[in-house]
């Protein structure tokens, strides 16, 4: 960091722990929020992250950090997005430059990071259940801990979140849930919960009242839990007259704040001290800008979610040049659907508030009566779909593989039990780089393949996408599972003509006599590199290349082929190891009496770190080197 940007950071360079900033005096964190805004825009221009969410939350943090006494108390971060600054000010700010990075920094909240990573903050609406637990905890170790937790209004439309309301509005707890209202998660936020945020008010005069007749029943000796439950039922009531509205919190009992500024800090301090000691459950509902104090990330919506380098001063995203590259996944995944909802009238398109993020976003563009965003609710996306094909309509829905782990029992229950035409379209799978252990798409393999009545499949290149989304969409497929991963592939030439591919059909990429290497998906490329490589280094090796497709059902005309040409068979595959692709072919082989060796290749028996997919393939044994000795083994 230069000496002329430390100097600028008058305060920000003093805190070096928060409590460094509970020394400072009131009037002085207007100055640190401007200084930490800046900090966050500087390192995040050149060192890419999660940009709009953590300036939105400048002050919120600084006040946070400020009145409560961290590590102690406890803040819940929701996701994680929005945690950037939190990191700044525990004691990370030089480390920082580092997020994202292989063995740098993790992209989200921590506890094996820092003590004040109150627990792991990567999907969204687990922030009230596990501040409530937490809270009850403090209660039966008789610890006077506070324990907050801060959700954004997104992540309030996740099922998880009205569980933990419902748990937190009838279990005896001194919980503050703060509200983070900016109407606009990832992609703009939908549903009721946003109309209803926009229209609440909380009226002064009534608050006032509200805490006068508060303490004088205390010192009457009214305030048992039984009447204190009755008194709180009264006052909703009283404050639904007085105000003409009621919410949904108070509905459940628990006592709501707001909606204030906040981006007001030192109003937030103030307020955050008047119901810090507050008995029970209490939710500040306060209003944000996503974006705040950068204009173009103000103005700009999602782009400036995750944007990537961008020029500091002119807000210019930096964009590498895409002239000859092949497309993403996702965008073939996109333009896809569309082009055959455009021949299908059956189609529709379902996903939990990732719209652009899949690229379903084309689809909502042409065809909006067509394409339903549910929000943050992975389980509720599946149910729903299955809902429609039931009645006749035919859904591609699109959930990222970490996410869909969320949505288990609806897979099972809902879908596959009945034999819905469901098409789940799993992005993300495998690796996917920097955002780490929270959201490798590593399980999906291993965790859908014991599910009956089920087609799961990987393509290995951009066109195969196509020729299975076109597959899927056949009469009489059942639930069918499409995975894939984050970023570009190889086929510049994706717009192809579209075919059927018959299911639990593999293909052989490459005739060979002495080992078999079986890929499943997009590493099956890298699986190609390996082979080409090592049999110019061995020009006496043969190795044959087979690209197998399906997961479930195998093919097993071709594995009866394999297993009667080969004595040594390599699988691989971007999924856990145990219980994946290998495994099923290694049960295969036992299950059909073959003497064939099955050697497996996948990821470990551990939560992959962060780190570009280059790093974390070298990482985890899966990538070109690692394939060749394997198939020298």
């Amino acid at each position: 960091m230069s000496e002329t940007n430390e100097q600028s950071y008058a305060l920000l360079t003093t805190i070096h722990l928060p409590a460094d900033l509970r020394r400072l005096p009131l009037e002085q964190l207007p100055e640190v929020c401007r200084e930490l805004r800046q900090d966050i825009i500087q390192e995040l221009s050149d060192n890419p992250g999660h940009f709009a969410s953590s300036l939105g939350v400048v002050e919120l943090t600084v006040a946070l950090h400020y009145v409560y006494d961290t590590p102690y108390d406890r803040i819940v971060w929701d996701v994680g997005h929005q945690a950037y600054g939190h990191k700044i000010l525990t004691g990370r700010r030089e480390a920082f430059r580092t997020n994202r990075h292989f063995h740098g920094i993790k992209p989200f909240p921590s506890p094996e990071e820092s003590e004040y990573d109150a627990f792991t903050a990567g999907h969204a609406s687990n922030s009230i259940s596990a501040a409530l637990g937490m809270a009850l905890a403090a209660k039966a170790k008789q610890e006077q801990r506070h324990i907050v937790a801060v959700i954004g209004d997104g992540s309030m439309s996740g099922g998880l979140a009205y569980e933990g309301l419902n748990n937190a509005a009838n279990t005896p707890n001194d919980v503050l849930i703060i509200l983070n209202d900016n109407n606009m998660s990832i992609d703009r936020s939908v549903g009721g919960m946003t109309n209803l945020l926009h229209r609440l008010q909380t009226s002064s005069t009534y608050n006032r009242w509200r805490d006068r007749a508060a303490r004088k029943m205390v010192s009457w000796g009214w305030m048992n839990e039984d009447r204190k439950k009755s008194i709180i039922r009264l006052n909703n009531s009283l404050k639904s007259f007085i105000t003409r509205q009621q919410n949904i919190f108070e509905g459940m009992n628990i006592r709501y704040f707001g909606p204030a500024d906040g981006h007001n800090v030192i109003e937030l301090v103030r307020t955050l001290r008047i119901i810090k000691d507050m008995r029970g459950p209490k939710l500040l509902h306060i209003h944000t800008i996503k974006g705040k104090g950068f204009e173009p990330a103000e103005q700009g919506g999602a782009i400036w979610h995750a944007p990537g380098r961008f020029d500091p001063l002119t807000g210019e995203i930096l964009r590498h040049d895409d002239t000859g590259q092949p497309p993403k996944f996702q965008d073939v995944f996109g333009n896809t659907l569309l082009e055959l909802a455009q021949s299908n009238k059956r189609i529709v398109g379902v996903t939990p508030a990732m719209p652009s993020g899949c690229s379903m976003n084309i689809m909502m563009q042409a065809m909006p009566e067509r394409a339903y965003d549910v929000g943050i609710a992975e389980g509720h996306a599946v149910t729903f779909s299955a809902g429609m094909a039931k009645d006749g309509l035919l859904p591609f829905c699109n959930i990222y593989s970490s996410f869909a782990q969320r949505a288990y029992d609806n897979i099972i229950h809902d879908v596959c039990i009945s034999r819905l035409n469901v098409v789940l379209c799993l992005d993300r799978a495998g690796l996917v780089g920097e955002d780490g252990p929270t959201h490798h798409g590593a399980f999906d393999l291993a965790y859908l393949r014991p599910i009956p009545n089920l087609t799961v499949c990987s393509p290995m290149d951009e066109q195969e996408l196509r020729h299975l989304m076109y597959t899927a969409q056949l009469p009489d497929k059942g639930p069918f599972v499409i995975r894939y991963p984050r970023g570009r592939g190889t086929c510049t030439d994706w717009q192809c003509e579209m075919h059927e591919i018959p299911v639990g059909r593999g293909r052989c990429l490459k005739e060979g006599r002495d080992i078999a290497l079986l890929t499943l998906g997009p590493i099956g490329v890298e699986g190609v590199k390996a082979v080409k490589e090592l049999e110019k280094e061995h020009p006496e090796l043969s190795i044959a290349h087979y690209d197998m497709r399906f997961l479930r059902p195998l093919d097993d005309r071709l594995l009866t082929e394999i297993a009667a040409r080969f004595r040594h068979v390599v699988t691989l595959e971007d999924g856990v190891r145990q219980g994946g692709f290998g495994t099923a072919v290694l049960e295969w082989m036992s299950d059909h009496g073959s003497s064939c060796r099955v050697t497996r290749m996948g990821l470990p028996d551990a939560f992959v770190e962060h780190g570009t997919v280059a790093e974390l393939r070298h990482l985890c044994g899966i990538d070109c080197e690692a394939i060749k000795r394997a198939l020298l083994g």
